[in-house]
Order: C-alpha cells, then structure tokens, then sequence
C-alpha cells in the first residue's frame, strides 16, 4: 500500500480531518496558552498537565459538535474513550514537552522561550493518534 493510500484510508485526506484540525488547532491554542497561566502559580510539568485537561474539554465539545457530527455512541461512551484515547495523547505531550525542555534544547544551547517552544511541539505531535483514536474509538459508528 503506497504512502497516500494508508493517508487515505486512515481518513487524513477528508473533511473531518480537516476540520478536526481546526477545532483541534483552537484546542491546542487553549491547552498551550492556559499552560502559561497555570505556570504561574504552579511548576512546569503539573502545569503541562492541567492545561491538558483543559484543552481536552474544548477539544471533546468541538470533535463532536463539528468534526464527528455521524456518531450514535452516547455522551457518556465518547467521552470515556475521548478521555483513554487522550490519556495516550497526554503522556506524548508530557513526554515531548519535558524531553525538549529540560534535556535536548539546554544540550543544544536554546535559551529562547525554551519551555513555550516545547510544550508547542509536544502538543502537536500527537495529532494524527488522537485522530485514528477518536474516529475508531469515540466517535466511531
């Protein structure tokens, strides 16, 4: 199976993964910016995880009120295997965002908004597994 038939198949060539884009990009805003409030009161890596969880909610109330408008599971039941196919997500992003951080940008010398950049590509490395998780699991019909 050639490269662009897997991207097919997968649905990353579609409407609902344009727009689970979207509302995911909107939810990463919140998720990176509410990081940088949280991190005010409290230390860096706890900070990456509340604004996770924030996120999480915008991104669960925007998937199913525009990305996966089909699905016939149950509020409950989405939101169970919104939050397990998250939990995923969210040890991706902590791992990323720590890793980048702490460890590969001091080794490399970058100093510049170093925890900002990181935690930016720990949230969006996860994008295309949530994507498979949520149209299977989720919100799948």
């Amino acid at each position: 199976m050639t490269r662009a038939q897997t991207l097919v198949r997968n649905g990353f060539m579609s409407k609902n993964f344009l727009m689970f884009l979207l509302t995911g990009g909107f939810a990463a805003a919140v998720n990176w910016s509410s990081r940088i409030l949280y991190n005010l009161w409290i230390p860096y890596s706890a900070a990456i995880a509340v604004a996770y969880i924030t996120g999480m909610v915008t991104a669960f109330v925007l998937a199913k009120a525009f990305v996966f408008t089909e699905s016939k599971q149950s509020t409950y039941r989405s939101a169970l295997f919104f939050t397990l196919v998250n939990l995923v997500a969210v040890i991706q992003t902590w791992a990323v965002s720590v890793a980048l951080a702490y460890y590969v940008f001091p080794a490399i010398g970058m100093n510049w908004h170093e925890r900002d950049i990181a935690h930016l590509i720990g949230v969006i490395v996860p994008v295309f597994t949530s994507y498979i998780g949520h149209k299977r699991f989720s919100f799948g019909h």
